[in-house]
């Protein structure tokens, strides 16, 4: 059976708007390396994709020696606000990319501020992200009806900042409410907690991951990766940094829709983890390929496996959906099905680190199907 064909997105309709923040009005000790390199990054994987160089707003301040050469606005605040309010709001198109990297506080209405270049210690000036994400998922922004928000920052308790003066609302103007936008969010940090950045190789650790991850799926690109896929991937990554001692942050996405609002939880403290399924555990394993992203990829290593074992093999859109059905039907075929899923995925990717722990999972999880229980 062929999996159904994603449908193909229009670059000309692929709209973003790209933050870094290095320098401040607030001087030296608020100097940031990293975001304006990893968004200039971010840049080129959208324009590689096909989005036109003008439906790409790059807004930057850049440190020093690190100033790129292609063109990019500032990004102070009356600039950014601007953006958001009046041009970006009105623009004609159906998916919106956000990718914003710099200083953040959670506000003492836990409220996310993301600081602008020209924010100074007596006057800290941001733009409210909760308010822009409410004005953008209404009638104020007739179009974008599908966009990705992208924020590395940190989300330190503006309290335990100490801050001299309260932080001043500073919302965004909202329209009406309706129901027809889809909005993701990926968050590095968490709620009160710092996002790390590598000063020395000049990119958040986050937004290194992310980066990372999306290049592998440039396939999918201009279009958001499925973020039900994505995340798991990110929280890995992440969940590795901290065990390294590299960060403290937990990585959180929230999913906004007509059919749902739901925040996936970051990945639990080690005390209230529980040990994975085989099952989880080979659909880890599994989703770790970043061709299982692609769905002609995908679609690949089905077809190099035995038609008597995939004839009647249920389909799914979704790659975690589709790696599940593959699996729970594979095992229920004789032993070798399994194994032969293994060798068409190594013999398209043969890393060794995926293809030690897809191996070892494959095993597990063709002893535990095999293992008389109750089925009821």
């Amino acid at each position: 059976m062929t999996a159904p064909s994603p449908s193909r997105v229009d670059p000309a309709r692929v709209h973003a708007l790209i933050v870094g923040v290095e320098a401040y009005d607030a001087g030296p000790a608020w100097d940031l390396p990293g975001p304006a390199r990893d968004a200039v990054r971010f840049h080129h994987l959208l324009r590689t994709a096909g989005v036109p160089e003008h439906q790409l707003r790059l807004h930057l301040a850049p440190l020093p020696p690190h100033v790129p050469e292609l063109p990019y606005a500032a990004a102070d605040h009356a600039t950014l606000r601007r953006v958001l309010v009046r041009e970006l709001a009105l623009a004609q198109g159906d998916i919106l990319w956000v990718w914003w990297g710099g200083h953040g506080v959670l506000d003492r209405s836990g409220r996310l501020r993301l600081f602008c270049a020209d924010a100074t210690t007596a006057d800290k000036l941001g733009i409210d992200l909760d308010s822009a994400l409410e004005r953008y998922a209404g009638d104020a922004v007739p179009g974008l009806a599908r966009q990705m928000w992208v924020v590395d920052a940190c989300e330190t308790f503006e309290e335990d900042l100490a801050f001299r003066e309260q932080l001043p609302p500073d919302a965004l103007p909202v329209g009406g409410r309706n129901l027809v936008h889809h909005q993701t969010l990926l968050r590095a940090a968490g709620r009160g907690r710092a996002a790390a950045n590598d000063p020395v190789r000049g990119t958040g650790l986050f937004s290194d991951v992310l980066l990372g991850l999306l290049a592998d799926r440039a396939a999918v690109l201009p279009a958001p990766p499925d973020p039900e896929e994505l995340f798991p991937a990110v929280r890995a990554r992440i969940g590795a940094l901290r065990e390294a001692g590299r960060t403290l942050q937990y990585p959180e996405i929230r999913l906004q829709s007509p059919e749902r609002t739901e925040t996936l939880p970051p990945s639990a403290p080690p005390s209230a983890a529980r040990p994975a399924s085989p099952l989880l555990r080979a659909v880890d394993a599994l989703m770790a390929y970043p061709l299982m992203a692609d769905p002609a990829e995908r679609q690949a290593v089905v077809a190099a496996l035995d038609p008597s074992h995939t004839a009647t093999l249920p389909r799914h859109t979704k790659a975690r959906t589709d790696a599940t059905h593959l699996l729970n039907h594979l095992a229920k075929r004789p032993a070798e099905a399994l194994w032969s899923l293994y060798d068409a995925v190594v013999s398209v990717d043969d890393d060794p680190g995926r293809g030690a722990e897809l191996e070892a999972a494959l095993g597990e999880f063709g002893e535990w199907f095999r293992r008389p229980r109750d089925r009821r």
